[in-house]
């Protein structure tokens, strides 16, 4: 089973993306392989000095792999993004949930 994770919240309103932070940490410790697909405001979390990008870059150090959605980047004047941290678009995602024994979570 795959995990794909949608986070469209940015952690400077919703205090809760911590917890769904946690839960992406979790399964990819399960030994799952876990993808998170950063798009509208959650993408605010990827820049270079923000200050909830810590977050972000333990995933992507953990082995999650994370995407960050162009479009939403780009709407945001983000161009300098945490490491380990790749630009991906819409075309992408419908192609992930799209593929076989892929459980999808959307926040």
């Amino acid at each position: 089973m795959k995990y794909l994770f949608i986070e469209s919240r940015d952690p400077f309103e919703s205090t809760d993306t911590q917890f769904f932070s946690d839960l992406v940490k979790g399964v990819k410790k399960l030994g799952r392989e876990t993808t998170l697909f950063l798009v509208q405001n959650s993408v605010l979390s990827t820049r270079k000095g923000a200050k909830y990008n810590d977050q972000i870059a333990q995933l992507a150090q953990s082995g999650v792999t994370v995407l960050a959605d162009g479009f939403s980047l780009k709407e945001r004047g983000i161009d300098h993004l945490v490491e380990g941290i790749e630009v991906s678009n819409m075309d992408q995602l419908v192609q992930l949930l799209l593929e076989p024994e892929t459980k999808a979570i959307w926040h």
